[in-house]
């Protein structure tokens, strides 16, 4: 495909087709393909391609060399009224997140709240994917997960937490949900690996190189470390998250997490915790949701800093990003795309990736 450097969009519908048949291809369930591919689509959707379908040769190649279970018996090893400790047998992280995050939603029906924790998972995608389940239910979701190494404590050069994100889910009522989804380090480091893919560099104040130093690199960045958001905070943040995440499930915390990436490495063990709260068990949800409406009305009503346009709300500019890439595809890079060919010549699948892109 002839490139001039415009940026290019895959159609939407034929892109989770794809997708879908390849990971099925590599020995995944149709329903969990179909499970895992929705929530990578819903990261391109909303503008975080570096969550998107951009993670799909990795899935496969950790399913093709043993480090991802394409099968898993996901099980609940100890649970309570309110509480569930879920074994995710290395599988899929979006199959077992899903699990997780739909069982807590029916406890949280019943108790009020309901908090779960998950052990032997890997790389989940998005977190407002699970987060957001629990708003057509007029529940407060909430989704946490840690990740290997890659950013150093405050104050060193050594990566030892992951980007620990997070994600808080918030119905309203005429307005759109707030959905506060990020990761505690300044930029995702999928971003990072992203602009590798796409052999583009990377701003200033993302990330270190391996000695400390500031680097617009994506290869000494990726050998360096990610930076915590708001310094100290940043830092102390991702650390309350892996032990929710990990020291409550049993799963593996800090240096100790396999590498998404290096499959020679070990089992990543990641840790999810989930939590679900059912907002009429506090007061009326439609007060709630009236209120949330008032707050966000007064947030962007309020006046505005000098250059600012507009004042947005967690989650605005994904729901936007969401509702022009509906129509018009997902954004794809030629990395990708290259990825996406790659891989269905592997699996014989009749569907050219080339054949639904446009340049925009």
């Amino acid at each position: 495909m002839a490139l001039s450097g415009s940026k290019m969009y895959m159609d939407l519908e034929k892109a989770r087709e794809l997708c879908t048949g390849i990971l099925v291809c590599s020995g995944v369930p149709e329903a969990d393909a179909s499970t895992v591919v929705d929530n990578l689509i819903q990261g391109d959707l909303r503008g975080l391609g570096s969550h998107g379908i951009s993670r799909l040769y990795a899935y496969t190649e950790r399913i093709k060399d043993g480090y991802t279970n394409a099968k898993p018996d996901i099980r609940v090893v100890n649970e309570s009224p309110a509480t569930l400790l879920i074994d995710g047998d290395n599988g899929l992280g979006a199959v077992i997140g899903t699990k997780a995050m739909d069982l807590c939603i029916e406890k949280a029906k019943i108790s009020g709240m309901a908090s779960c924790a998950v052990r032997n998972g890997n790389h989940y995608g998005i977190a407002a994917y699970y987060a957001m389940k629990a708003l057509p239910h007029d529940m407060i979701g909430i989704a946490l997960t840690n990740a290997a190494s890659t950013m150093a404590p405050w104050g060193s050069i050594t990566p030892y937490f992951g980007t620990n994100p997070f994600c808080f889910a918030i119905p309203a009522e005429k307005r759109r949900p707030i959905v506060l989804d990020c990761a505690t380090s300044v930029v995702a480091r999928g971003k990072i690996i992203l602009a590798g893919i796409e052999n583009k560099s990377i701003p200033e104040g993302w990330a270190i190189d391996k000695s400390g130093r500031p680097t617009t690199n994506t290869s000494d960045a990726l050998k360096g470390s990610v930076l915590p958001f708001g310094g100290y905070k940043g830092s102390g943040i991702a650390m309350v998250i892996d032990i929710l995440c990990a020291m409550l499930s049993g799963a593996t915390f800090g240096t100790h997490v396999g590498d998404f990436y290096n499959n020679s490495q070990k089992m990543q063990n990641l840790g999810f915790y989930f939590s679900a709260i059912s907002i009429k068990s506090f007061l009326s949800p439609a007060d709630f949701k009236a209120g949330i409406d008032q707050m966000i009305d007064e947030i962007k009503g309020s006046e505005k800093a000098y250059g600012v346009e507009e004042i947005f709300v967690p989650g605005e500019i994904e729901f936007n990003n969401e509702a022009v890439n509906r129509k018009r595809g997902i954004e794809i890079g030629p990395g990708v795309l290259k990825d996406l060919n790659t891989l269905r010549q592997r699996y014989g699948i009749n569907i050219n990736p080339e054949d639904y892109v446009k340049e925009g």
